[in-house]
């Protein structure tokens, strides 16, 4: 069986898997996990958010965005607006918990470092789910930073714990040394 593969150009290769540009990856990774941290950290001491009143901020941020499904080009698709209405909304102090914590987790993983590729999709789906809900803000800014840090998955975290983690449990296809059967610790 013969198998094609593309190179990648030099730039590329550069950017997105030279640990020489790590240092870039670094400021971009702990300026959106300061946001998303800081995001979250704000939500957790309001009870609105997860304290007795739990549910109250989101479902008030739901139903705007629940207003903005009318008019010949609605900021909220049909589809999304089914979403809301009925899986969200009944169940806005579970998400508001979710929110939160994600947000905390997100940030935290970014900031230390520690898997920066997957903490950065799950922050890209918290961002591109803000913005289906019709909220502009730093979202699109914020998501455009985090599919960098996916792609750069491999150096991003370099300057941070995935640098020992990644080389400790390895990735799906190959396993690190600590799930390694053929290389004795």
């Amino acid at each position: 069986m013969n198998t094609t593969e593309i190179q990648e150009s030099a730039f590329s290769k550069f950017i997105f898997s030279d640990i020489r540009f790590s240092w870039f990856w670094l400021f971009v990774r702990v300026y959106v996990g300061y946001e998303w941290f800081m995001a979250g950290w704000e939500k957790l001491g309001n009870p609105a958010w997860t304290g007795a009143n739990a549910g109250a901020a989101i479902n008030g941020f739901l139903s705007g965005a629940l207003q903005k499904t009318v008019g010949q080009h609605p900021d909220v698709s049909g589809w999304y607006a089914f979403f809301v209405q009925n899986v969200a909304l009944p169940h806005s102090a579970f998400f508001s918990y979710l929110v939160t914590f994600g947000e905390i987790a997100v940030g935290a993983a970014l900031i230390l470092g520690l898997f920066t590729g997957i903490a950065a999709f799950f922050g890209s789906f918290m961002n591109l789910n803000y913005l289906l809900a019709g909220t502009v803000s730093t979202n699109p800014v914020l998501f455009v930073l985090q599919i960098l840090l996916i792609l750069a998955w491999k150096t991003a975290g370099w300057i941070g714990l995935d640098r020992y983690a990644l080389f400790a449990l390895g990735t799906p296809w190959q396993p690190g040394k600590l799930f390694n059967k053929n290389n004795p610790q």
